[in-house]
């Protein structure tokens, strides 16, 4: 990411008006690999290949703002790698990592991971010091630590249903869990900053947040998250959740989140009023149907519509309901560009 964009990132969350509404979008293996034109596995495999599709897609499209910006991961096994979750690797779609047990209690005996050495995140931490050159004299530096969730985490090494079950069933094992691997993510986290000092934000992706109910939003969402991002002095805390988020959004202020990204099917409209306006907005047109499936017409539409009701345009950044799906094509993009310009 360059630094003027992610200075008119802190902009749209500080309320900053702007001559217009800037757009970005979560890039990563799912659309990447095809969009370059190689195998997803060739993807994680060579440095010189991520670094080319990142590379290509900044230049292509330099006046939209990818994030978190040359994102070195391995899809859902980064995290759950470290602490022992077996990888299934796929020659053309995307890897995924195998439950450890559906038992919470052998899950709450885990070591805890040592974040500089176990499973993927030496792979991660190398990969960008390697192309840490190359990326700044494109213009670009690393502003993002990025990590999967700790409810994400969890349903991975356990499997999705058996820990929204356990959630119900067995509170203070899940405590227990989702405690261990809060305490695995601040240490993560930090020494993604310790490794990269230019490093400004935090990401966190984390799906199952839409699957819970309020009181268990209260109880397993906003103390952990609260942690992990009142452990930085960040300036960017960023939260991904393109599942239900209307259950999270009046939270997200006290825990420290200040841009979202969430469902299409929630409207902008929507997420400002459920956010009191405080919290800056990443979306949110239909990600697959239209971005992805849609022609030139669909997208200026979808843009139209998603803005039109919104009288205060503040707190926003044009994008999809979601990361870029894939199969989404040059000239959807450029078309969400030009259709972003106009509103």
């Amino acid at each position: 990411m360059r630094q003027e964009q992610f200075q008119q990132l802190v902009e749209v969350i500080e309320g900053v008006a702007l001559d217009k509404i800037p757009t970005g979008f979560i890039i990563d293996s799912p659309w990447l690999p095809q969009w370059y034109g190689v195998s997803v596995i060739d993807y994680f495999a060579s440095d010189e290949i991520w670094f080319k599709a990142n590379l290509k897609a900044v230049e292509t499209f330099p006046d939209t703002i990818f994030l978190p910006g040359f994102w070195a991961e391995y899809g859902m096994c980064t995290e759950p790698s470290a602490f022992g979750s077996k990888c299934r690797w796929e020659e053309k779609s995307l890897p995924h990592p195998k439950a450890i047990s559906s038992d919470i209690k052998v899950l709450c005996q885990l070591d805890n991971p040592d974040v500089s050495k176990d499973g993927l995140l030496p792979f991660v931490i190398r990969r960008l010091k390697n192309m840490q050159p190359r990326i700044s004299d494109a213009g670009h530096s690393i502003k993002f630590a990025v990590s999967r969730g700790p409810l994400n985490i969890a349903s991975f090494l356990m499997g999705t249903t058996e820990f929204l079950t356990a959630m119900m069933l067995a509170a203070d094992e899940c405590h227990r869990l989702i405690g261990k691997i809060t305490d695995f993510l601040v240490d993560w986290i930090g020494y993604q900053i310790e490794q990269f000092p230019s490093t400004e934000g935090v990401l966190l992706l984390d799906d199952i947040i839409g699957f819970v109910g309020q009181q268990q939003c209260l109880d397993y969402v906003v103390p952990y998250f609260k942690r992990i991002f009142g452990s930085f002095n960040a300036k960017v805390n960023f939260l991904h959740n393109d599942a239900n988020g209307l259950v999270c959004a009046p939270f997200l202020e006290e825990i420290g989140v200040n841009l979202f990204n969430y469902s299409f099917e929630h409207s902008i409209k929507q997420m400002k009023e459920l956010t009191s306006g405080k919290v800056a907005l990443l979306g949110n047109i239909p990600p697959r149907d239209v971005l992805a499936g849609g022609t030139a017409a669909d997208i200026n539409n979808a843009v139209s519509k998603a803005i039109m009701d919104v009288p205060e345009r503040s707190r926003i950044i044009l994008s999809c309901g979601g990361g870029m799906p894939p199969g989404v094509s040059t000239e959807n993009i450029r078309a969400f560009i030009d259709a972003s310009g106009c509103v």
